[in-house]
């Protein structure tokens, strides 16, 4: 029996994966660091092997750096910005920092129309206050605080098959050193 899935839930077929401003300069000063590229880099391996779209962008390159090395081979041509917001497709926003250019993104996103899911453990802020209240200003607005585990299976739908076989090990991972922290 193959029952129609939730409008709540995320397939690979209706999702972009939004990578936004993981730059060298910026990474090293919000929290949980190590976490969050562990997380965009499990959702970039996925995303590529499920088919997914991925974009980045890169807040003002020439002051913050470019996308951090752990995350360039997973990414195509990150697009510089100097405007906080990047509501360019209809997103599943990672990144930095939480409050700033993914809060404004996802704002803008969801203020036309469009359902926005957020991985909550794959972003961070400077400071865990900032990262929270984005978190729930944003789910107070109508996007969707979800996981990266939580996406990957949802990607995947069954557990069978080429989707499951792709993201089983990345389920399997074990987190960077301290990297389980959870808000």
């Amino acid at each position: 029996m193959n029952l129609p899935r939730s409008p709540f839930l995320m397939s690979p077929g209706d999702t972009a994966l939004w990578v936004v401003d993981v730059q060298t300069k910026l990474l090293p000063l919000v929290q949980d660091h190590a976490r969050v590229v562990w997380n965009i880099g499990r959702l970039l391996e996925a995303a590529c092997g499920l088919g997914v779209h991925v974009a980045a962008t890169e807040q003002y390159p020439q002051a913050l750096g470019s996308t951090v090395d752990e995350l360039q081979g997973q990414i195509e041509g990150a697009l510089a910005k100097i405007a906080f917001s990047c509501a360019q497709v209809e997103p599943l926003l990672v990144g930095l920092e939480t409050h700033i250019c993914v809060q404004q993104t996802a704002l803008d996103m969801l203020s036309r129309g469009y359902d926005v899911y957020l991985a909550a453990d794959a972003m961070s802020a400077r400071s865990r206050f900032d990262h929270r209240i984005a978190l729930n200003r944003m789910a107070a607005a109508g996007g969707v605080i979800t996981t990266t585990e939580a996406i990957l299976f949802e990607w995947c739908q069954i557990a069978t098959g080429s989707a499951f076989e792709h993201i089983r090990p990345l389920v399997q991972q074990k987190p960077p050193e301290g990297g389980e922290v959870a808000e």
